[in-house]
Formats: structure tokens, C-alpha cells, sequence
């Protein structure tokens, strides 16, 4: 079914884990939760959650520019 669904959007395949990442990526950007997601998600650190989902530096830097208090 998902192969399917991948074919449908022109991508040749689509797995369970790229859908865990996924969610994971969109659930971060919505809620900003890392703790719940390192807990969704059973890492030992944050910091592996957030380069799981493909945080990287740079929108990590971008995200403290931006912030004023």
C-alpha cells in the first residue's frame, strides 16, 4: 500500500521509517516539542531526536536570530 501511494507521487518507494521521520519533522515544526517527541519517539537525548528529524544548525541558528525578548 504504501509503495502504491509512493508510485502516486512519483517516488519509487516509501517505508515505515521514512514516515516516522517524517511525523517526527511536522511534529517538531507545529509544536516545537522536543521533549515530547525524544519521548515519542524513546531517544536518550534530545540531540539525537533533533538530528533524527534533520534539524540542523542552521535553522537552529535561525530560528535564536530571530528571537527578542
Amino acid at each position: 500500500m504504501l509503495n502504491y501511494a509512493a508510485a502516486e507521487c512519483g517516488l519509487e518507494e516509501i517505508g515505515t521509517h521514512t514516515l516516522r521521520k517524517t511525523f517526527g519533522y511536522h511534529f517538531y515544526q507545529k509544536t516545537k516539542d522536543v521533549a515530547m517527541l525524544q519521548n515519542i519517539f524513546n531517544h536518550a537525548y534530545p540531540s539525537l531526536t533533533l538530528r533524527y528529524i534533520g534539524i540542523n544548525q542552521d535553522m537552529i541558528d535561525d530560528a535564536v536570530s530571530k528571537f527578542t525578548l
